[in-house]
């Protein structure tokens, strides 16, 4: 945390001297300059065709640098659901090399290769379907995957495979400086003459900072070619657009956790998390690349073309040259092996399914925690807490959880409680237990070092902390002071951690407690780049310089293994994260950090949020009117509506900054935030029906157009705006001032509702549309049913036995669907004891059926729908109910000829039965 910013002005100079006093540029990071020596072509590596073998599990082969004589490993598997894996290590390394466990949740099956053809230039092999095949074309080493007869995608087609491989200093002192290069191999001559001490391969310094490198140059590089594809996406975290730069003349997106204060905009400088996932997406085909390699990893993306008839396709004339566009992406990572997942696709949610298969799926959480959230830096005392739980109410503002930053700890020891300001925390928690609320409290990795604080005293005791170089206690300057680091790479580590989230560990908590895992890239900061240095030890010996981007990830496991294990397995757990990696979403949510209050920082959060939904992130926020500065009222009140349009919806400000309880600001723009946020709790069954199908289905809760619409050419780099599932497109205002927005509205053939005023759109059209400060633009789709509550209470629990209301849009056939699941809203019941309900509504031929959709499901409410609301109906002579009990009841409606609305009401159908409404004319 750093002061409060007073002005944009400042704002925007502070976050270019954090980038540049603190943080390093690509000329700081020695392994990327030597890789980027490299000119493309002429790579040394062969492929040893007589070496590869088959098994059931795939193919293995050699390669053989003909330079330095080094010989690698490749194995080559082909997975199922379309999914190419690549992994090369050395043939023979002098000991072993870091391989990123624990993020692969499932080990996809494999399909048998078989070998297509052979000669003594190349082989083609294919999987036992024929879908697939992969041509090893000999030397120089390269391969191409094909998939139903297409070439999307070419490896070491640049010829930038890079391989440091083991070795000791004392051999390479005796080599020559090429050997270290490759040799003889092609480079830029302006930088031949760099010493060995320049090349950074025995040491680096960055500042005051020497990072001694035992191992030696350890890093990896290969580059992927993808054909007829000019969008790409993913990669995150980083303050971009959603589509994907060029970096040629330019920095490379960087992947390696930062806490980077106040971040530069547009800016390809890390920050909190990393996703090492890309997309690319053309019509009819999406794919993805995941380069499995927890090490500090450089991203280079470059936009090229290629004449077709080089891709095997055949030209109508000779002079009718037809060139493709290509994107290039070439991966660059410090250490670990090249262990690389090719998603094939061939659809937007083939690839994030192939994706989640590996990785695991999004965790399903609480249904309190898809409701409003309050947090601040810091709320100062048990008083402060009461007063601003009862605002919400005196304002009639529902909200589920108000947030404890570190201040409420004793002297920030974390799992402990300040007696002055909290002497009764306990009594506290069940004041907000009796209005059905939360509360949720920061526990960051760093702990004091305190010979008086037990949970410090234990962990040292048992070698629980991550160690220096030379063995000891590896301490760095944190909040706390000197603070030593949980070392959670180690499994006894996390399972000892999560335990002490047990209510008889945790003095005075209570099971309406739920956790903040922040600061933990890690942060340190008098460390380079304020985070741990690279040489610091962790279990097995292997170097923090392999493990980096997984330490936020592996909290957030143990934190939420920890609140699993405090209800017995029962409960679902809450963990929001800071810092991610991929399979991240498994344990939780993530937020984007340190935001500024400042209209840029508002429009550049939502492609921020739409990359990390595409990458399996789909619970995911930013904070509401940004962390430092004091946003003025029009901002806070756009933040609000953008923020309740997306998954993580929490207000969190900086102790130095006013305070920003939404009643603070005029009864104008209170009246505006209520509203916004009751909208929230209104939709509130829809979300929760994204959140499952998320969790079950591998579908991002909010979604770029191009993926619901991925023919349409015009949406690829729309990110302004942006669906929630396949019913709503929103279209936050971003802007200052604005009394009009641009609102494309995609789809050929489709047909869009306001989703205020019910008015009906044709697709495929950029509307003029008006709009004050109270007002967003939001649409529903035609062809959907979304599920609404017909009232809002102070919060979800209080919110459980309201009942329903469905809206209905029909598109030009007449016809719409729509899912709506329930559960007890908090436990593991829905997954254990298939306590559950998926209730599918359609419309189609005049007629309304409600069914079950999953018959497992055995869940009990007394829940009802009581309205229908059918937009784009034409006016029926009669309604007819079809009760469960066999019983045809006419039933009361209106109409709106205006609007084409049909309004169904004083319906009383449980949510757990089949019933229908007929339409007669």
């Amino acid at each position: 945390m750093e002061s409060s910013i007073e002005n944009t002005e400042e704002a925007s100079a502070l976050a270019e001297a954090v980038e540049s006093n603190k943080f390093k540029t690509t000329g700081d990071i020695a392994f990327y300059r030597r890789q980027k020596k490299l000119l493309p072509g002429n790579s040394p590596y062969h492929a040893l065709l007589d070496t590869l073998e088959l098994s059931d599990c795939g193919a293995t082969l050699q390669l053989l640098n003909e330079e330095n004589k080094v010989s690698l490993f490749v194995e080559l598997f082909a997975l199922e659901d379309h999914v190419i894996r690549i992994k090369v290590n050395e043939l023979k390394p002098m000991k072993p090399r870091y391989e990123v466990p624990d993020v692969i949740l499932n080990e996809l099956l494999t399909q048998r290769l078989s070998i297509v053809s052979k000669d003594g230039l190349s082989v083609t092999l294919a999987t036992v379907d024929g879908c697939s095949q992969v041509l090893i074309i000999a030397k120089p080493f390269r391969m191409d995957v094909r998939n139903q007869g297409e070439l999307p995608i070419s490896v070491n087609s640049l010829g930038f495979l890079y391989f440091e491989h083991l070795r000791k200093k004392s051999q390479d002192e005796v080599n020559t400086r090429g050997s270290l290069l490759e040799g003889k191999r092609k480079r830029d001559t302006k930088t031949q003459k760099e010493s060995e001490e320049d090349l950074g391969l025995w040491k680096e310094q960055f500042h005051e900072f020497i990072d001694t490198k035992t191992n030696g140059p350890t890093s990896i590089g290969l580059d992927f070619s993808l054909h007829g594809f000019e969008h790409v996406y993913g990669i995150p975290e980083h303050t971009e657009n959603l589509r994907l730069k060029t970096t040629s003349q330019e920095e490379p997106y960087r992947l390696y956790n930062l806490d980077v204060f106040a971040c530069k905009l547009y800016s390809r400088i890390s920050v909190y998390g990393s996703v090492p996932l890309l997309l690319a997406h053309k019509p009819k085909q999406t794919m993805g690349i995941f380069w499995l390699n927890a090490s500090e990893t450089l991203v280079d993306i470059s936009m090229n073309t290629e004449n077709k008839s080089a891709l095997g396709k055949t030209k109508k004339l000779k002079t009718d040259v037809e060139v493709l566009p290509r994107t290039d992406v070439r991966w660059m990572s410090e250490s670990g092996i090249i262990d690389t997942y090719i998603l094939m696709g061939p659809s937007p949610f083939d690839v994030f399914n192939q994706y989640s298969k590996l990785t695991g799926p999004q965790a399903f959480p609480p249904l309190f925690a898809l409701g409003h959230h309050q947090c601040r830096y810091s709320y100062k005392d048990e008083n402060d807490v009461k007063q601003v739980d009862a605002g919400f109410d005196v304002n009639d503002i529902p909200y589920d959880a108000i947030w404890l930053d570190i201040d409420h700890t004793e002297g920030k020891r974390y799992f402990t409680w300040d007696r002055t300001k909290f002497p009764s925390p306990r009594e506290m928690q069940e004041h907000l237990r009796a209005k059905d609320r939360k509360l949720v409290v920061i526990s960051d990795p760093h702990i004091k070092v305190d010979k008086k604080y037990p949970f410090y005293c234990e962990a040292k005791s048992k070698n629980y902390f991550v160690m220096d170089k030379n063995g000891e206690v590896y301490r760095g300057s944190c909040w706390p002071g000197v603070s030593a680091y949980l070392d959670f790479t180690n499994p006894i580590v996390r399972n000892w951690y999560a335990n002490k989230h047990r209510l008889d560990q945790y003095e005075d908590s209570t099971d309406i407690l739920f956790m903040w895992n922040d600061m933990n890239e890690p942060t340190v900061f008098d460390g380079p780049e304020l985070t741990m240095h690279k040489q610091a030890l962790h279990i097995g010996g292997w170097e923090h310089r392999e493990v980096h981007n997984l330490y936020g990830f592996y909290q957030q496991w143990a934190t939420a293994e920890g609140l699993i294990r405090r209800s017995g397995g029962i409960e679902r757990p809450f963990v929001l994260t800071r810092s991610f990696f991929a399979g991240s979403q498994r344990y939780g949510a993530v937020w984007t950090g340190d935001n500024v209050a400042e209209w840029s920082y508002l429009k550049i959060s939502i492609p921020m949020l739409l990359n990390l939904s595409i990458t399996g992130i789909s619970f995911c926020g930013a904070d509401v009117g940004g962390f430092v500065q004091n946003p003025e009222p029009e901002l806070l009140v756009r933040w609000y509506q953008a923020a309740a349009y997306q998954p993580f919806f929490r207000n969190h400000s900086h102790t130095e900054t006013e305070r920003r309880e939404p009643w603070l600001f005029g009864e104008d723009n209170t009246r505006i935030i209520r509203e916004t946020i009751r909208e929230r709790y209104a939709l509130l069954p829809f979300w929760y029906t994204l959140f499952y199908m998320a969790h079950i289905k591998a579908e991002p809760i909010i979604r770029p157009l191009w993926v619901e619409f991925p023919e349409e050419v015009n949406t690829f780099a729309v990110d302004d705006e942006y669906m929630i599932g396949e019913a709503l497109l929103i279209h936050p205002v971003s802007e200052a001032g604005v009394t009009e927005v641009n609102v494309f509205l995609p789809g050929m053939g489709e047909l869009w509702y306001h989703l205020r005023t019910l008015q009906r759109f044709d697709g495929e059209q950029t509307l003029r549309v008006s709009v004050t400060l109270d007002s967003v633009p939001v649409y529903q789709r035609g062809g959907t049913i979304i599920p609404r509550k017909t009232q809002v209470l102070r919060s979800t629990k209080a919110m459980e036995m309201v009942s329903y209301i469905l809206y209905v849009a029909l598109n030009f056939e007449n016809s719409a669907k729509g899912n709506l699941f329930l559960d007890d809203g908090h436990s593991f019941n829905y997954q254990s004891k298939n306590q559950f309900l998926l209730r599918r509504f359609s419309f189609k031929d005049n007629t309304f059926s409600a069914v079950c959709a999953d018959e497992r499901g055995q869940y009990c409410t007394d829940c009802v729908v009581e309205r229908v609301l059918v937009m784009g109906a034409v006016r029926p002579t009669c309604v007819t109910a079809h009760c469960p009990d066999g019983q045809v009841n006419p039933v009361y409606f209106t109409y709106n000829v205006k609007k084409s609305l049909l309004n169904i009401e004083g319906l009383q159908f449980n949510l757990g039965c089949d019933w229908m409404l007929k339409l007669h004319y």
